[in-house]
């Protein structure tokens, strides 16, 4: 490998670019108006967890001395100003995106966010009504008072800060109010002529019914303000000490860890912002100006009205008959089947726990556990299971970032079944996605495994793209019997994995001597491809590899939906790379490996990204695919998303996110959409060999 620096775009100003995908969509006038919506609340809620955790970060490498620095490979403080430039771009244009496009739009379809200034006189009443029955006890009206004891902010709150004058001692003084979105929904519903629905938000019944609140002064205006802060427990590299019960005393201390952003509204004055800034303790590096209201992830909740062509026509999940129909297990046993949420049903999965609880020839279930739905049916099915006197043991990974108290509760319910359960390592990440059930015919155990890119989750499974295999050959079951012992003991399988790629074992070198087979085959004359499809590439010795591959003759072709380290297309490095990101309706989730190898393809789905933290901090799995089916159908797919000419970005090194492959004389070809199509092809012909 070369010591020569490769070129990288930093992780961050990469993830950044992914999420202006989404708020590409937000502005895609092709998309339904509430979905658009939609888009700006994803937006807005993933860049408030990226400064929770990511900017938080980059704020306490600042804070490190010269000598520790020299040791990054960047400069935190470049960092943090070119990520400062980009969002504030971005949130002038999603302003501009909400204001001038969304809220007329809304208009047009009878749906109006109205503000106090805007309302009638029996809409008037209605608010002072609501606020005084329902509001007033929750709005807590504080004075800020310079050089005294500032009020304590809540992690994500929504406040106003009040600009105000006193009459009595003819001054200026500000004061903070809390709106109470963590009570009580955000939109209300107000009184409407019969053809229209006029909706208000709580911040501004606050503002309209604020005068009661400071009696003696003259009320100016008021300004939203809200602080994020610093979410990251710091556990990761910790060997030492009962982990759970640090994560424990990590969740508590989370919401109220030292500030990593002020979000305020853009209208904010200098003097006030100064104030504020000074109050609490926040340096430029903690500034960060937004549109009037914050919290947008809210306008997931913005009611519809019943306007459902305001909405995506319904793509319903296919049933899959041979797995949800007769018994799941002889269906596994006889073949191999691939699962593809969301546009095949998730009842397989579902199934699969299910009826492994209530047969009796199941002695052991066995599961990992990294998110998991609050109403989990296969959680369910485990305590089900357990009660009845099977052998169950499930691995919790507590670690799983804004999910650990979840995780914790589940675990804690779990064990008062009489579920084993382990969990999570200190200093590793447990991100495989896999089970296993083990049933006694005829005297004789019988091995059946679930195999995934995705979590065990009924919720995501409705909006994550992911693929799974159910199957009872042994080349994956032996292995998957080793796996489940290492996690229950921690101790390293005598035998070594020979089919599944397994990170802390093989994943990371496997990996690498497949990118380095084509290299010597492209070297050689001969075909030489790779295909990946990922969330993230990242590592940096993976990228050299892919430019090395490149160089080579290697045709690499990836799919990325977030961050894209690497630089497609860069003269004398990645000629031969292309790269393309899909944003659409579902959230592409899945990881696939392709090597051509001589033209007898190796497919892999895994749960690793080309991180540096999955393919060294964590248990990961890639899995062949042997079935011959099933891996004609997963190259196909990867054909589809390739072909995308309507949700398909063009990664390069200007991060532009140009439309791939867009022609107005084509033919639209929608990858997410074709797929639903074709997996309903694929499951048709299914049903029809299953009903003959």
């Amino acid at each position: 490998m070369s010591k020569t620096p490769i070129p990288i775009i930093q992780r961050d100003i990469s993830w950044l670019s992914f999420n202006y995908r989404v708020l590409q969509e937000a502005k895609d006038p092709t998309v339904p108006l509430l979905e658009r919506l939609k888009f700006l609340a994803i937006y807005s809620n993933n860049l408030d967890e990226f400064f929770r955790v990511r900017v938080a970060n980059h704020r306490n490498l600042v804070r490190l001395g010269k000598k520790t620095k020299k040791q990054l490979h960047f400069l935190p403080e470049e960092v943090l100003s070119a990520i400062l430039e980009i969002v504030n771009k971005q949130q002038e244009e999603f302003s501009d995106i909400f204001q001038n496009d969304i809220l007329p739009s809304l208009k047009e379809n009878g749906i109006n966010i109205k503000k106090g200034s805007e309302l009638d006189a029996d809409q008037i009443a209605f608010i002072e009504d609501y606020f005084s029955d329902n509001m007033l006890p929750f709005v807590q009206p504080i004075l800020l008072l310079k050089g005294k004891i500032k009020p304590f902010l809540n992690n994500n709150a929504l406040y106003l800060v009040v600009d105000m004058f006193d009459r009595e001692l003819k001054l200026v003084r500000y004061g903070i109010l809390k709106i109470p979105s963590d009570y009580l929904p955000r939109f209300i519903e107000l009184p409407s002529a019969e053809d229209q629905n006029d909706i208000i938000l709580i911040d501004d019944i606050v503002r309209h019914n604020m005068r009661a609140l400071f009696p003696g002064y003259d009320i100016n205006d008021s300004y939203s303000i809200k602080l994020t802060r610093d979410a990251e427990l710091y556990i990761d590299d910790e060997y030492s000490g009962n982990l759970v019960q640090k994560i424990k005393k990590g969740l508590i201390k989370r919401n109220v860890g030292p500030a990593s952003r002020l979000v305020y509204d853009r209208t904010v004055p200098k003097q006030l912002l100064k104030f504020l800034a000074e109050s609490f303790e926040l340096g430029p590096f903690d500034l960060f100006l937004e549109g009037r209201y914050h919290n947008n992830m809210d306008f997931m909740k913005l009611p519809s009205f019943g306007k459902s062509h305001l909405k995506q026509t319904d793509l319903p999940p296919m049933a899959y008959p041979p797995l949800e129909e007769g018994n799941i297990f002889d269906a596994i046993k006889e073949k191999d089947h691939l699962n593809h949420v969301p546009y095949q049903s998730y009842e397989s999965v579902i199934r699969f726990f299910e009826e492994a609880a209530a047969d009796p020839k199941v002695s052991h279930i066995k599961a990992v556990q990294y998110r998991v739905a609050s109403k989990s049916r296969i959680m369910q099915a485990l305590i089900d299971a357990a009660q009845s006197g099977k052998n169950v043991s499930v691995f919790i990974e507590v670690k799983a970032r804004f999910d650990e108290e979840a995780n914790l509760k589940w675990g804690e319910r779990l064990e008062k079944a009489g579920v084993n359960v382990n969990y999570s390592f200190p200093g590793l990440k447990v991100h495989v996605k896999c089970a296993m059930i083990r049933r006694v015919i005829k005297g004789k155990p019988e091995i059946y495994t679930y195999l995934s890119t995705g979590n065990f989750h009924e919720g995501t499974a409705k909006v994550y793209s992911d693929l799974g295999i159910f199957s009872n050959d042994k080349r994956y079951t032996r292995e998957v019997v080793r796996l489940f012992y290492f996690l229950e003991t921690v101790k390293v399988p005598k035998s070594e994995f020979k089919h599944l790629l397994v990170g802390q074992f093989n994943l990371r070198n496997s990996l690498e001597d497949k990118i380095l087979r084509e290299i010597s085959n492209a070297k050689k004359g001969l075909p030489a491809k790779i295909i990946l499809k990922l969330n993230s590439l990242q590592d940096a010795r993976m990228i050299e590899f892919l430019y090395e591959a490149s160089q080579a003759g290697v045709e690499i072709k990836l799919i990325v939906r977030g961050i894209c380290s690497l630089i497609p297309q860069k003269k004398g490095f990645s000629e031969n790379i292309n790269a393309i990101s899909i944003v659409d309706r579902y959230l592409e989730h899945a990881r696939v490996y392709v090597f051509h190898n001589k033209g007898n393809d190796e497919v892999y789905i895994s749960s690793a990204d080309w991180m540096v933290r999955n393919l060294s901090h964590r248990i990961e799995t890639a899995v062949p695919i042997y079935d011959k089916e099933i891996k004609e159908t997963i190259i196909e797919l990867l054909g589809i998303q390739f072909n995308d000419n309507v949700k398909a970005r063009s990664l390069n090194h200007k991060t532009m996110n140009e439309y791939y492959n867009k022609d107005e004389s084509k033919i639209p070809f929608q990858s997410q959409l074709e797929t639903y199509y074709y997996m309903k092809r694929k499951t048709d012909e299914i049903m029809q060999k299953y009903i003959d």
